[in-house]
């Protein structure tokens, strides 16, 4: 027996094959590079809106011998519309660093500008972009790593996905557009399915070589949209070092303008 499709049916089944076949032909001809930069731009899109937020952090530094030093730091952080975020770390203990400022204003395009306010010599050094690779105070944080990670800064490249921690990832290759003064050649970035989180990203060198592992743990989500990890942790592969982050007392929305991030006002932070 024979089924035979009334001429409606036609009308409305041929159009709606044609347009699955058109998708899944554009699916198909999407380029690693282009889908790297979708899902890129897509975690960023995920975290619009936040408006400012502040957070007390722990900073744990660890030596090859395992022996461990400690800072307290209070954060603050600002979103620019249309530009990067703005940010101010000011560290509370121990007393050898208390008062220490680090300012931030993030950029789309160019060079972040970056300044850090030393309280022993009473004056606020800028940071120059040339420098971006160096030590954030002693820690195995670059400057760069800390500056907001906007997504016209690299190039993308999807390479697959695959399960990490028990969580089905994307993953993919992001590159530095200043190659000239990026401590890295690239990035290789594990970013969860589900809510387009970052689990683990590897650092490597100008030497191609793997520098640094960062991993991030304990999501908790704010405002009903906005996910922050309680923890991240990077390891230094060639030098043995590490340094461990941790946040607690998120508060979002509280207030903060410009004037709370004026490099003028650095050595006034409290």
């Amino acid at each position: 027996m024979t089924c035979r499709i009334p001429h409606l049916t036609k009308t409305l089944v041929i159009p709606f094959l044609l347009s699955q076949l058109f998708l899944i032909t554009t699916a198909s001809c999407e380029t690693a590079e282009e889908k790297g930069l979708a899902i890129a731009v897509e975690a960023s899109r995920r975290d619009d809106g936040f408006g400012d937020y502040t957070a007390d952090m722990l900073m744990i530094l660890k030596n090859k011998q395992g022996k461990e030093s400690r800072r307290s730091i209070r954060t603050k952080t600002l979103e620019v519309p249309g530009d990067g975020d703005k940010s101010l770390s000011i560290f509370d203990t121990p007393r050898d660093v208390k008062g220490t400022a680090f300012l931030t204003f993030s950029h789309k395009v160019g060079d972040d500008d970056q300044w850090l306010y030393l309280p022993a010599l009473k004056r606020v050094k800028r940071i120059n972009s040339r420098n971006k690779s160096g030590s954030f105070m002693g820690s195995e944080f670059a400057y760069e790593d800390i500056s907001s990670q906007e997504v016209e800064k690299y190039t993308y490249k999807h390479l697959r996905e695959e399960d990490y921690n028990g969580q089905a990832c994307f993953v993919g290759e992001s590159y530095p557009v200043d190659k000239k003064n990026s401590g890295y050649t690239k990035r290789i970035s594990w970013l969860d399915k589900a809510e387009y989180r970052l689990q683990k990203v590897e650092f490597y060198d100008r030497k191609q070589s793997l520098l640094k592992t960062l991993t991030a743990k304990g999501y908790q989500q704010y405002l009903g949209k906005f996910w922050r990890p309680d923890e991240m942790n990077m390891v230094n592969h060639q030098t043995g070092k590490s340094t461990r982050l941790t946040w607690k007392n998120y508060k979002f929305r509280t207030g903060l303008s410009d004037k709370d991030f004026n490099s003028t006002s650095l050595k006034r932070a409290r």
